[in-house]
């Protein structure tokens, strides 16, 4: 498994992270397995060479804490993690006393002393400001409870009024073959010392190759349209599933040539993107988990990442 630094000042991650917002969420992603399953799912982790897994206090109303915790208990040292704390309504709120209670409440259902990466979830439209919320997380990091710091789903400007009070060590932004239009962003965190995590590496299960055209999702799965989410609006939707199927087609070929799996060459891609440090990738099933584990070790050459670039001509039209 490759290995990188999470900007100038976090440690190093594998190149391919475990993601658990399937973990805690149920039925947004289809049936839930039985939560040993999940639980096992999360421990092939420590099997793997990934390092790194991704939480947040939302995911299932810290449901998806709560099962790290469980699997990783006694190999903390082990394994980084990293969580959330989200604004309001869905989150606990990003005023001071508010950061300060997310964080050791996600300590408790995780069953651990320290996270070593704590982020602020989605931009805050409530009025509160930035820097109060930013000096907060300062304070968690000078405090101890916390190692690193980093922010989620933020543009540039937030992220330099955060950085000029206490330096940001990461940014998690959505990224992908089928998704490419934060790339500017993270070529620029890259330039800047900032660390960039990348959920939804494979379009939320587009990428692996084992979705068609004829896929039926349950009613509940948000990649069945029935809520119309801006997930399902920019990937599986009529117009726009055909493009992400068509460049999914053209991806097999290569991925057999390399003797991997569409899956495996779409996280390889993510991580070799200039400013990337790492792809989310998340899974209820424990042999998904370590396949995606072996995207780590795929080289992919020049020429190659040239060809894949080249598809993208051929993926969906964002508004």
């Amino acid at each position: 498994m490759r290995m990188q630094k999470l900007g100038t000042q976090g440690p190093e991650l594998s190149v391919v992270g475990f993601g658990s917002w399937e973990a805690g969420e149920g039925s947004e992603w289809g049936e839930a397995p039985p939560k040993e399953r999940i639980v096992e799912a999360i421990r092939m982790v420590l099997d793997t060479g990934i390092n790194w897994i991704d939480t947040a206090e939302v995911y299932g109303g810290g449901r998806s804490e709560e099962l790290v915790g469980l699997a990783v208990g006694g190999h903390r040292d082990e394994v980084l993690i990293a969580t959330k704390v989200g604004p309001t309504p869905e989150g606990t709120g990003f005023r001071p006393d508010e950061v300060r209670r997310a964080c050791v409440n996600s300590l408790k259902r995780m069953r651990t002393g320290h996270v070593d990466l704590y982020q602020l979830h989605d931009p805050d439209d409530t009025g509160i400001p930035v820097e109060e919320t930013w000096g907060a997380m300062a304070a968690l990091a000078d405090e101890g409870l916390v190692r690193h710091i980093g922010v989620s789903n933020f543009d540039r400007e937030l992220i330099e009024r955060c950085e000029a009070v206490r330096h940001v060590d990461s940014l998690q932004a959505e990224y992908s073959m089928l998704k490419p239009e934060n790339r500017d962003l993270i070529r620029w965190c890259g330039e800047n010392g900032i660390g960039v995590v990348c959920y939804g590496p494979l379009a939320y299960g587009l990428l692996t190759g084992a979705i068609t055209a004829e896929t039926k999702f349950a009613p509940m799965d948000f990649r069945s349209g029935n809520d119309e989410e801006v997930f399902w609006q920019n990937l599986f939707a009529p117009g726009k599933i055909e493009r992400s199927l068509a460049i999914v087609d053209a991806m097999r070929p290569i991925a057999e040539r390399l003797g991997g799996t569409v899956a495996q060459v779409a996280l390889a891609w993510n991580s070799n993107q200039p400013g990337v440090t790492s792809a989310i990738a998340g899974s209820r099933n424990p042999e998904h988990v370590r396949t995606n584990a072996e995207a780590g070790d795929l080289e992919l050459d020049q020429a190659t990442l040239a060809e894949l670039e080249a598809l993208l001509s051929l993926g969906p039209a964002f508004a």
